[in-house]
């Protein structure tokens, strides 16, 4: 048999061996003064004060953990709140936490699909969305990344071979967490409502971002109300935990009794919800409105490009080789510089990168040498 040693070692050789660093953010520094450019905290609330006075208010209220699953004793009246915060910004009946983004997804796509159903992903969609697909059991179809065209002719080939009785579910993030670009949306639902689909649209990277209140890509464009399952996160520009899905509340009430990620798990620390509601409450907020216009401002310093309100805070630097983008990262490290070097099989084969996230709480010099230190990468 195989030993775990060998398997390590295979990972080594091929350049994707991983390891953990401990890092304490400060902003957009570290502890030991390095600039982080790793960290996906777009509005820079991780360490905003009103959020921690409100964690600090919740454990005071609601102690320190819930002591038993949703269903069970362990809701609260500070997760019933967040729910319903959640659902206002993102236009919906009700919305429904779990303790991570990847639980939600785990826990609704398998609720909502199964072997009869069918089930298209946008081939760049998050490790998440694509193993609760395979674990719904669905029938998988993959079309390329936005490519608009394939998709149709999917849902064309589906139903005219099966029918309108089977489900057809169509996957796909707003902001695409590796590349930094986002879905054709508008596309997208005119070809979901023509095959009679549903669309989930994975919010994660755009949740507080984009939108008048922060609700993302799908409020930027005025598309709330024309998207089944709303999925996002509490762990990125929320500067949290804990993941969501907003929807009607038909759907809500199911995944609540189907769900198995929700209906098996501890719920969430309720003093976590408290502080969660402060947090949407303040991307909803004037001072969230202002954090996102200095966010688009620190987006287009680095990207010297003029301002737009559809720039995405990620920006990838493809190089190609692990080797690389190791390399790359490393010297970025040795300037100042948190940059991560992501590879396979978090991208595709031959697509190792630097993954650059910009902060509203960056300052402008931190972003100008960044921009010098990528030009001197670029000429080596």
């Amino acid at each position: 048999m195989r030993g775990i040693k060998e398997e390590l070692e295979e990972i080594r050789q091929h350049g994707l061996w991983r390891k953990l660093t401990p890092y304490r953010k400060m902003g957009g520094q570290t502890s030991d003064g390095m600039q982080q450019f790793a960290s996906n905290d777009y509005l820079g609330l991780a360490h905003h004060p009103a959020i921690t006075e409100a964690f600090q208010e919740g454990l005071r209220i609601h102690g320190h953990g819930a002591a038993a699953s949703r269903l069970v004793c362990g809701t609260s009246h500070a997760h019933v709140a967040l729910e319903a915060a959640i659902a206002e910004r993102k236009g919906t009946a009700r919305a429904l936490t779990f303790s991570t983004g990847y639980a939600a997804a785990m826990g609704t796509i398998p609720a909502l699909m199964g072997k009869s159903d069918f089930i298209i992903v946008d081939k760049l969609s998050h490790a998440c969305l694509i193993d609760a697909a395979k674990l719904s059991g669905a029938t998988i179809r993959v079309f390329p990344h936005n490519h608009v065209e394939k998709l149709g002719k999917l849902l064309e080939s589906i139903r005219s071979q099966h029918g309108s009785e089977p489900r057809i579910l169509i996957v796909t993030e707003s902001v695409f967490s590796m590349d930094g670009d986002i879905a054709p949306l508008r596309e997208i639902i005119a070809l979901k409502q023509s095959y009679d689909a549903w669309l989930l649209v994975d919010e994660a990277h755009g949740f507080g971002v984009f939108g008048e209140q922060g609700g993302g890509l799908a409020e930027e464009l005025g598309l709330q109300q024309d998207i089944e399952l709303q999925m996002g996160t509490l762990s990125k520009a929320a500067g949290l935990a804990g993941g969501f899905i907003a929807g009607s509340s038909a759907l809500i009430d199911l995944l609540i009794n189907r769900a198995r990620s929700f209906i098996y798990s501890t719920a969430p620390p309720p003093a976590l919800a408290h502080a969660a509601l402060r947090s949407v409450e303040l991307i909803a907020s004037a001072e969230g409105r202002a954090l996102r216009k200095q966010l688009q401002t620190n987006v287009c310093i680095l990207r010297e490009s003029p301002v737009s309100s559809l720039l995405t805070p990620i920006i990838p630097v493809i190089l190609g080789s692990n080797e690389n983008a190791m390399q790359a990262s490393s010297r970025l490290a040795e300037a100042g510089f948190v940059v991560p070097a992501i590879r396979y099989p978090t991208v595709p084969r031959n697509t190792a990168r630097l993954r650059i996230s910009v902060s509203a709480a960056h300052q402008e010099s931190a972003l100008h040498a960044l921009r010098d230190q990528l030009k001197r990468l670029a000429s080596c």
